[in-house]
């Protein structure tokens, strides 16, 4: 692809070659197809539009300096699209229609998989709606599942530095027995105006704390958070918190480097105790967080220096990395080579 730099991709769309899809009717799933049209056609009534009948996934892939493709943890985003779906009244793909139809996506667009040591992957994202026609508040009885790709660059323009990260006592991400737990579109929705607040203010995170008393942290814009103290990775344990698959590989590579993982709830009070912060998700892996402002208080957490990752986030981030490109072995089985 002569015509992408590709050390300079930001986190956004670029068409590529091919998506691949797949209706449910009548019951029943047809076949995976592949097409080149960037457009879906839907009934002005579709469920997806009218009531929140959409779940996605986000995963990478990964070209390796062996020049192999590597896909991490196709089974994870599957299992997590399926207990979305369920939680949504919706049909999912099963585990293995996902892992095909997402494999099929990337070799479709292999030319569109960023070289080795430019830093950028290949982003697919993987997509569920109801798409027939209801007015009633009803599940629909016709899906539409997609998968499609697009190259990117990291998600922070800091790339792995520490982020500044403001809390939000004003919003809420998810309400406690609401769909936080789940991945659909409205909780990102519930997010963009206390983002774009944030961004205005010149912090590129949000921090929310839970919805009830505002004393528990909750997650850290669409990621997860996490915090270093005393040899303990510690990291929120809410119903309002989507499970992040990326979260769990760092729990084990961190309980595998001789931290103690602890999932429970976190007080805001053990801001100022943690040595380190870091939110992270699919598309940033780890961000390390530098500095958490409470304008209530008109107080910042500073982490380390502020300026340069700790050790912690550093080596955790390191090691999930070189497992995702294939650099060291993959001893939990979570990459499909292609």
């Amino acid at each position: 692809m002569e015509n992408i730099n590709w050390g300079s991709l930001g986190f956004g769309y670029i068409k590529t070659d091919l998506n691949v899809r797949s209706s449910y009717k009548d019951g029943k799933w047809g076949p995976l197809a592949t097409t080149a049209d960037e457009y879906i056609s839907l009934h002005m009534a579709a469920t997806c539009l009218h009531y929140g009948q959409e779940v996605f996934e986000g995963l990478k892939a990964y070209r390796g300096k062996d020049g192999k493709i590597r896909i991490f943890r196709i089974e994870e985003n599957a299992k997590r699209m399926i207990s979305t779906a369920e939680y949504l009244c919706m049909q999912a793909p099963s585990v293995e229609m996902f892992r095909e139809a997402v494999t099929e996506a990337v070799r479709a667009n292999e030319r569109f998989i960023p070289p080795y040591g430019t830093g950028a992957t290949l982003y697919i994202r993987p997509l569920l709606i109801g798409s027939d026609a209801q007015v009633g508040v009803n599940p629909a009885k016709e899906y539409m599942f997609l998968v499609f790709v697009t190259p990117v660059g990291p998600y922070y323009k800091e790339g792995f530095n520490p982020i500044r990260v403001i809390v939000d006592r004003n919003h809420d991400r998810a309400a406690p027995l609401g769909t936080g737990h789940v991945k659909t579109g409205g909780n990102y929705a519930a997010s963009l105006l206390s983002g774009r607040e944030a961004h205005h203010n010149g912090y590129p995170g949000v921090l929310y704390l839970d919805a009830c008393e505002k004393r528990y942290i909750d997650e850290c814009g669409a990621a997860n958070f996490f915090a270093i103290r005393d040899g303990r990775y510690i990291t929120p344990c809410s119903r309002s918190i989507l499970p992040s698959i990326t979260n769990m590989s760092l729990q084990q590579i961190a309980a595998d480097m001789g931290l103690t993982v602890e999932r429970r709830q976190v007080e805001f009070a053990e801001l100022s105790t943690f040595e380190e912060a870091g939110a992270c998700g699919t598309a940033a892996v780890i961000s390390p967080i530098g500095v958490v402002f409470d304008p209530d208080n008109d107080r910042k957490y500073t982490f380390g220096d502020g300026v340069h990752a700790g050790p912690w986030c550093t080596k955790l981030y390191e090691r999930l990395r070189a497992i995702q490109w294939g650099d060291a072995p993959d001893p939990y089985g979570w990459t499909t080579v292609l």
